[in-house]
């Protein structure tokens, strides 16, 4: 494996990050030196923690199974509060940017780049699927298709600013409480027939993310006329990233064989859309 961490921000030649380790990207890349070259789908994930930290059961835990699976996949290390909008936007935007433009020296189909994101991260991987063009994005990358993942995958993302469902923390966080960047980050909003293909998984039970931000953008999803596939499984606490003891202790409550089912679901869609590693 050829483990490496980037700064994009150097990369990119752009201003400081506004936080320290914001905007580094640490990359997970196969190397086997005894089989024909191929080229491997990548999966960007950003982990979640109402942009206030990042969860680090949905950091490498999840890199290691996209890698077991094929993908080379990068983990983005976005910024927090109090920094917000657009620093998240911009950093997804480059991180996404930069797979693209290291696909042939990482070995990358540079036309299967996914992102996965949890929580919060789930928010800001929904943004770059539907905001990939916002004027943030644009100033840095005047072709801001370059910055579209070709599918994103939802885990009990945060979606709505609808008050009855909100996560209010993380929109306070990432609009610095401003309520005209609320209404225009609340992604059910913001489907179009350009947004990409999505993969979405809840439960219905999430007493901090309600369900019902899943559901309002698969009816938006639904409404646009892009493939997108829902989960929603009866029971399980939030951040449940694996539901496995690789990230819960044994016998902790939110262990669960049936949840954990997501992770392959979500690849075998991936799967069906062409992310597969393909001999050169």
């Amino acid at each position: 494996m050829i483990y490496e961490t980037v700064d994009l921000y150097r990369h990119f030649r752009q201003y400081a990050s506004p936080s320290e380790g914001a905007g580094t990207l640490t990359c997970y890349r196969t190397s086997v030196g005894e089989i024909r070259p191929k080229l491997r789908p990548a999966v960007l994930v950003l982990p979640g923690g109402g942009y206030e930290f990042l969860s680090a059961r949905e950091k490498e835990p999840i890199a290691l199974k996209f890698l077991a699976a094929g993908f080379n996949v990068y983990v983005l290390a976005y910024s927090l509060a109090p920094v917000s909008y657009p620093a998240q936007l911009r950093e997804a935007a480059m991180a996404i940017a930069y797979i693209r433009e290291c696909a042939e020296e990482h070995g990358t189909d540079d036309e299967r780049v996914a992102a996965i994101g949890f929580s919060a991260g789930g928010h800001l991987c929904g943004a770059i699927g539907t905001c990939f063009d916002d004027e943030c994005v644009k100033a840095l990358f005047p072709r801001a298709e370059a910055c579209r993942p070709d599918a994103i995958v939802l885990s009990y993302p945060v979606v709505s600013s609808d008050p009855l469902i909100a996560h209010a923390g993380s929109f306070d966080n990432f609009c610095a409480k401003d309520p005209a960047l609320r209404r225009k980050f609340s992604l059910e909003k913001r489907v179009t027939a350009r947004s990409s293909p999505a993969f979405l998984w809840h439960t219905a039970d999430d007493d901090c993310v309600p369900v019902g931000n899943s559901l309002r953008l698969a009816a938006a999803y639904s409404a646009a006329g892009v493939p997108f596939e829902l989960h929603v499984f009866e029971r399980g606490a939030h951040g449940g990233s694996l539901f496995t003891d690789e990230v819960y202790d044994d016998g902790d409550v939110r262990i669960s064989e049936h949840n954990a089912n997501w992770l392959s679901l979500a690849i075998d869609w991936l799967r069906l859309r062409g992310f597969r590693a393909r001999t050169v």
